[in-house]
């Protein structure tokens, strides 16, 4: 089953020793005490460098499958980190005893290892190795996140509104699609080969965040900010957007069909964030060819909602 835990970490020395007894917890519990040098190895590189140089709030993460956990270490800083550069003449324990060179310790302490820059922060992940890499450190990659939107400027905008709108079930539906989003951008980036659809999904995820302008997340976000249990939005999209959005219904599905076949490490969406994605899009397809708004009117089905892949 696809597993999530946080710890939140105190800016202070003993940060590292907290994240690096945890991770080794966890890897016991998981019964993969192969990766317990490696994951208590990595995490207490990450954790010192965030410490040192970036900001709070920091946390450490165990995402993933017993299979094929993940570690991330996140902080609230957006500067990326600087793996350090091999140098001609450079061996392996030079590389390693040099000051600032942790990066590098991690780097052979992983199967894959790099970092997403969002907005408020950034996030530097590995997979834990069975053991320490003696043939090279894994290459890292670097993923630039930011969802950002501009106002449609086309004659064929029309006037959305989006009535009623569940603001705390939004909230963790919104949760969900970026961790799947940054599932499928992770594994584009850093196992294409063994997931050779990931980049065309990626594609199509960031292609449907485009058709949203930023005054949507703008009332969303105040929403939230205000504690509203409800809220009615109202922004301009293009007509032309329709078809993505009925794409993207199908698009969710499958996406949950592969979390719960453990093929995605993400979760899958829950029966009410299922059902309230599905009226969103309904929506936006249905004003887009100008139907009037019709509010959020709770759960369809009861509790019996599920989803289906035809």
């Amino acid at each position: 089953m696809p597993l999530t835990s946080e710890l939140t970490l105190a800016p202070s020395p003993r940060a590292a020793a907290d994240a690096r007894r945890w991770v080794g917890d966890i890897c016991h519990r998981l019964e993969r005490t192969d990766l317990v040098e490696c994951a208590e190895l990595g995490v207490s590189e990450l954790v010192a460098n965030a410490i040192i140089h970036a900001n709070a709030p920091f946390k450490v993460r165990v995402r993933g499958t017993a299979s094929h956990p993940r570690i991330e270490v996140a902080d609230g800083s957006t500067s990326p980190p600087v793996p350090p550069v091999r140098m001609p003449g450079d061996d392996d324990l030079d590389l390693l005893l040099t000051f600032g060179r942790g990066l590098a310790m991690v780097a052979q302490c992983a199967i894959a290892w790099g970092a997403t820059i969002e907005n408020d922060g950034k996030i530097v992940w590995f997979e834990p190795a069975p053991h320490m890499r003696d043939d090279g450190a894994a290459e890292w990659v670097i993923d630039h996140h930011s969802q950002e939107g501009s106002e449609p400027t086309s004659d064929a905008a029309v006037d959305i509104r989006l009535l009623g709108i569940d603001v705390p079930l939004y909230t963790s539906l919104h949760r969900q699609y970026n961790e799947l989003r940054r599932e499928l951008r992770l594994l584009s980036l850093s196992h294409q080969s063994d997931y050779p659809l990931a980049g065309d999904l990626t594609a199509m995820f960031a292609s449907f965040e485009r058709q949203f302008p930023e005054t949507y997340r703008t009332q969303i976000r105040t929403a939230e900010q205000e504690g509203r249990p409800r809220a009615d939005l109202s922004f301009t999209m293009v007509r032309e957007a329709a078809p993505i959005f009925v794409t993207m219904t199908e698009m969710f599905d499958v996406a949950d069909a592969f979390c719960r076949a453990e093929r995605l490490l993400s979760m899958a969406r829950t029966p009410g964030q299922r059902d309230l994605q599905n009226w969103l899009l309904r929506e936006l397809v249905h004003q887009l060819d100008g139907a009037e708004a019709t509010p959020w009117a709770g759960r369809q089905g009861g509790t019996h909602s599920t989803s289906q892949v035809g």
